[in-house]
């Protein structure tokens, strides 16, 4: 069999760990980032913007080495999206004294809190967010590991193969076809099958896409899918690789979108979940 894998599968290991980055940097779920700085000593901060429901997400702020004890913190919070007044619960430290931690409320699956911290410490004076721009975590359900993991590797897994078999499309080679088949069928698999068992843990749906919704993560991949059966049905028979190759664009600009835009979100005045647009 025709191919050119030399080429093909180092470019399609790059391209795939490119985008695995992208979106652990873009993704709406990831840690909130900041930097406390005061004078000489500065530390990392990972706010929190994803959380299992069943329990209150933990702030955790460190304590600089000069300040064992005059350093103080309130986390301001509410529920997202409302009207609500802002509430506070201060920061404590803990008994080795290195950290300060404060417990936000639990909130149902899809239910979502804005936050952001203030620290103090004598004339210093530093602001994790804002008012004008909170952090925003949303609480979902425990998704069982046997589900997820799975979930994960048939999404990336499809990602790759798909690439693959794009650059070997652009080479004319016979592999691109063969590729294509178990591209289609890993995200079957990963998307259609494990994804919704993934959702109706985390948020009590197993479909959230159209023609039923507008989640985002649903759609992209339900159009990535469309395309990839598509450009496996277009080749087998005949060798089509310009369908492989728009299957390929369509899949890299769905994984372009930051992973949860428009997701799933509880609706505090109807007390139901509802998708964000």
């Amino acid at each position: 069999m025709k191919h050119n894998f030399k080429i093909t599968i180092p470019l399609a290991i790059v391209v795939t760990l490119l985008f695995v980055t992208y979106q652990r940097m873009t993704g709406p779920t990831y840690p909130k980032k900041f930097t406390l700085e005061k004078g000489q000593e500065s530390s990392k901060v990972k706010l929190l913007r994803s959380h299992e429901s069943h329990e209150g997400a933990k702030v955790e702020i460190p304590v600089f080495n000069s300040s064992p004890t005059g350093m103080k913190g309130i986390v301001y919070y509410k529920r997202f999206p409302t009207n609500d007044d802002w509430s506070t619960v201060p920061l404590i430290q803990t008994q080795n004294g290195k950290f300060m931690q404060a417990i936000l409320p639990a909130q149902p699956p899809a239910g979502k809190l804005q936050y952001y911290v203030e620290l103090v410490d004598g004339d210093w004076h530093q602001s994790l967010g804002s008012r004008e721009e909170p952090v925003v975590i949303r609480y979902k359900g425990a998704v069982p590991a046997a589900i997820l993991v799975p979930h994960i590797c048939f999404m990336f897994i499809s990602m790759l193969l798909c690439i693959w078999a794009a650059f070997e499309a652009k080479y004319k080679t016979q592999a691109f076809r063969k590729i294509c088949f178990i591209s289609t069928g890993t995200l079957f698999v990963g998307g259609m099958i494990l994804g919704p068992l993934v959702q109706k843990h985390a948020f009590n749906v197993y479909w959230a896409g159209l023609p039923f919704d507008w989640d985002l993560t649903d759609n992209k991949l339900l159009i990535s899918m469309i395309f990839l059966a598509l450009a496996s049905g277009l080749n087998l028979k005949a060798s089509r690789p310009w369908a492989v190759i728009l299957a390929a664009v369509v899949l890299f600009t769905a994984y372009s979108i930051p992973h949860s835009r428009m997701g799933s979100q509880f609706n505090y005045e109807k007390g139901k979940i509802i998708t964000d647009r």
